[in-house]
């Protein structure tokens, strides 16, 4: 709750509100009001003269800065009705505006002021019956004048504690929003920090098959050069294909220094032994062992494969089978008991991947980027390879993820299981 700020204390950041409207709803009541005081008043009170009127339109127009200083407008409000019931007039025409004050403050303050602005009410209301208290009831005076401004207060405390939930409500969901993008911008370059890591082997992978056949064909080139000639064959293709890995690896870490650090390390690579760091990435060809292991996880899962299978770049078949990877493993996360299915389909320039699964436990939420980083490694991978990665609930229960990768051709790719 936000605490009384004085007297005089201008009200808290988000309750003003337009100028205009203050004045509009200012003008009304001071229309009303005179409207109201033109009528023959009850018996015992005076007719409304240009005093009268004056006094009406002064009121009502200090309702304009009642947002302003809320306590300051309650005083000012209270003075002029009280002359303006000494001065004989009606007290009921200017009753409401000296109401919309009291609610103002109820609203916008806490503390000393409400009681003491609900007293000051209270009193201008038996003010009014004591003088004309020969044509009315005291006891109805007494009770108006205590149940009016204390039901006004009650209402406008309400108010402003649900205006001041709301202003919270309001300031966390921006800080949400700002915390939601700052992880996903985190887990982004932590995503492209691990894809660079994984290239890096694949680059590596390349430029040892290049260096061997380089030594291969230096030592044959003169007695066999037809050997020599496939070697220097094999080096074109996969110096072509490391230099795009390198190029897409090099647009991947477009993210600061301090990420290109990160990722060009090195690390890996000598604490690795020499086997695994020569050794291939993983690829499509691995799926059965990957699939074996899900299954030994109490998840049953089904290979189907569509269409003539085709060799693919390295980096885009680790993306592909690092996608199924990480479908199954949220399957086995969050699907609870279910089955799985996996669909390669091999198209004349397109790869598709499908991974979908008939659980009801919990879906991860694919637009929620601080609830994992799965999805969000997911689309990074494929983005590399200008590739897409839906992923959804399935109309009759479960999940399914769709990897689809814009691959060379058929012909172009076959080439690439000649090293």
């Amino acid at each position: 709750m936000r605490p009384d700020r004085g007297l005089f204390g201008r009200p808290g950041e988000g309750l003003r509100r337009p100028l205009v409207v203050d004045s509009l709803l200012a003008v009304g009541y001071a229309t009303t009001s005179l409207l109201l005081g033109m009528e023959r008043p009850p018996t015992g009170w005076s007719d409304m003269d240009a005093t009268g009127a004056l006094l009406t339109v002064l009121t009502s127009l200090a309702l304009v800065a009642r947002r302003m200083a809320p306590v300051a407008v309650l005083s000012i409000v209270v003075a002029l009705w009280v002359v303006y019931i000494a001065c004989g007039y009606w007290p009921v025409v200017n009753s409401p505006a000296a109401l919309l004050a009291l609610y103002t403050v109820a609203a916008t303050r806490t503390g000393r002021s409400v009681p003491i602005g609900g007293a000051a009410v209270g009193a201008a209301w038996l003010l009014a019956g004591l003088s004309n208290v020969d044509n009315g009831s005291m006891k109805t005076v007494l009770v108006q004048a205590v149940a009016f401004p204390a039901v006004v207060a009650l209402i406008g405390r309400g108010a402003g504690r649900s205006a001041e939930r709301s202003r919270e409500l309001a300031r966390l969901t921006r800080r949400l929003q700002v915390e939601q993008e700052t992880r996903a911008s985190q887990a982004v370059t932590e995503e492209r920090v691990r894809i660079a890591r994984e290239l890096h082997d694949v680059v590596a992978h390349h430029m040892s098959v290049v260096s061997l056949q380089a030594g291969m064909a230096s030592y044959v080139f003169e007695g066999d050069p037809a050997t020599a000639r496939r070697a220097l064959d094999t080096i074109a293709t996969t110096s072509r294909e490391a230099l795009e890995e390198l190029r897409r690896l090099l647009a991947l870490l477009r993210v600061g220094s301090d990420d290109v650090r990160a990722a060009g390390g090195g690390t890996d690579a000598d604490t690795e032994g020499a086997e695994d760091a020569y050794a291939p990435a993983p690829g499509l060809e691995r799926l059965d062992a990957l699939l074996l292991r899900v299954r030994e996880a109490g998840v049953p899962v089904d290979l189907e494969v569509t269409g003539e299978p085709y060799a693919l770049p390295p980096g885009m078949d680790l993306c592909a089978y690092r996608v199924v990877q990480e479908a199954l493993t949220n399957v086995l996360r969050h699907a609870g008991p279910a089955t799985a299915s996996v669909t390669v389909g091999y198209q004349p320039q397109l790869l598709t991947v499908r991974i979908a699964d008939d659980g009801q436990g919990r879906v991860p939420a694919v637009d929620r980027p601080n609830v994992g980083h799965g999805l969000i490694g997911m689309r990074e991978r494929a983005r590399i390879y200008q590739g897409t990665v839906n992923a959804g609930p399935r109309a009759g229960g479960g999940f399914e993820v769709l990897l689809s990768l814009p691959t060379p051709t058929s012909g172009s790719a076959h080439d690439l299981r000649s090293p």
